[in-house]
């Protein structure tokens, strides 16, 4: 029976490493997404309105894990194999542009009326209004809830090992095979994500107060 060593242990942050980068893929990729969902989603026009919110209620009304299956082993079915790190890729990406599409549209949507009225009334274009104007202050509203979300979505990370993608809580299930100390292994599992969730849960705690400080 091995003890933890610093290899193994090495092994654990190797596997921290891909979590942050699948993390941070998702939130990106699906941030631009994401972002044009909520604009088709408050654009005025009904098709668009209309598919954006099946996508959304198709993205946010089924597991996680299933979607990562479809992305993984449904593509594979019609003749488009991916490696694991594509397929999670992909699959974190569509569940981030679903949850941050719909954030983002509620907080366009916080943006009082008349900002726009006058936009409209001064003859700035639609482009220009959401740019300037629109946008800043729905992002800064956002803030909180993206941060929630980032931290759901790294959490969630662990799901991708069901396709063989060796992310932190995969690296612990190799860990622990090896030496035989679930405990001790996972426990550190849990130090690992709590250092990075931990940290983020504050920050936003602190900028939903903030923004309730500045909205009385």
């Amino acid at each position: 029976m091995d003890s933890f060593t610093l290899s193994q242990f090495l092994f654990l942050l190797k596997g921290l490493q891909w979590t942050v980068a699948l993390s941070l893929i998702g939130l990106s990729l699906g941030a631009v997404a994401g972002l044009l969902i909520a604009l088709a989603r408050t654009s005025g026009f009904k098709a668009l309105k209309r598919i954006t919110g099946g996508y959304i209620m198709l993205f946010q009304g089924t597991p996680l894990l299933m979607q990562l299956f479809v992305t993984y082993y449904g593509l594979a079915l019609i003749g488009l194999k991916l490696d694991p790190w594509a397929s999670v890729a992909i699959g974190f990406t569509l569940h981030a542009s679903a949850f941050l599409g719909e954030i983002w549209r509620g907080s366009i949507e916080a943006i009082p009326r008349g900002q726009t009225e006058a936009a409209n009334a001064l003859g700035v274009n639609y482009l220009t209004r959401m740019r300037k104007i629109i946008l800043p202050q729905a992002l800064r509203i956002s803030l909180p809830a993206t941060i929630g979300f980032l931290v759901q979505l790294i959490k969630g990370t662990s799901l991708a090992a069901i396709v063989g993608f060796n992310e932190l809580a995969r690296s612990g299930s190799i860990v622990s095979n090896q030496n035989f100390k679930p405990l001790l292994v996972y426990a550190v599992v849990a130090i690992l994500y709590f250092s990075m969730c931990w940290p983020l849960s504050l920050y936003g705690s602190r900028l939903e107060r903030r923004l309730a400080t500045g909205a009385r």
